[in-house]
């Protein structure tokens, strides 16, 4: 009788450490799912506000063709990436880009001084800030899911339950964000 007890109540907690960890697990990778969609927001942003960008250059710079080439191609290659790795490296790209295309803006004071030219920046500003973010909740909860994936009593139920690595969103370590400046315009 008491083995029979002892029996059930080892099977009861079993049970309920499979499914506290399992839960746990499908929870920490809906964060990660969560994480990505709000990078995705930030990028598709960004890649929005890039063709007025170069609409507004083009106005004042007809002449630097390369650079509005190079800004779209950068563009479409991020928009076509696939997953979080080619996603950093297109974007990483495509932010290269958009500071030559700035630097293009800095020889003409007429385009610096312009309304919509300067509410651009910004919002290009705020959306460099807003990705920043989401890149740093996303690798934060990658982080934590493969910590809860590969460490004990995880470990045990991630691999015959199908939790698999996810990857980091990351960035060039020497690249710098977009530089805008509003230094001469008023």
């Amino acid at each position: 009788m008491w083995v029979a007890i002892v029996v059930g109540a080892v099977v009861v907690l079993l049970l309920l450490f499979l499914v506290y960890t399992y839960n746990k697990l499908v929870r920490l990778r809906n964060e990660t799912e969560t994480g990505w969609a709000n990078i995705d927001v930030q990028l598709r942003r960004r890649y929005d506000l890039v063709p007025n960008l170069v609409e507004a250059v083009k106005g004042y710079a007809a002449h630097e063709r390369e650079t509005f080439d190079s800004v779209t191609q950068a563009r479409a290659n991020a928009e076509q990436a696939a997953g979080p790795a080619a996603a950093a490296e297109a974007n990483d790209h495509l932010g290269g880009a958009i500071n030559r295309l700035i630097a293009v803006s800095e020889a003409y004071p007429q385009l610096r001084a312009s309304e919509n030219f300067l509410a651009l920046q910004q919002e290009l500003s705020d959306i460099e800030d807003k990705l920043a973010a989401a890149r740093r909740y996303y690798n934060q909860t990658v982080y934590a899911y493969h910590n809860a994936r590969q460490t004990f009593p995880g470990v045990l139920v991630a691999g015959p339950f199908g939790f698999h690595e996810r990857e980091f969103f990351g960035t060039d370590e020497g690249r710098d964000a977009p530089v805008v400046s509003f230094a001469g315009a008023k």
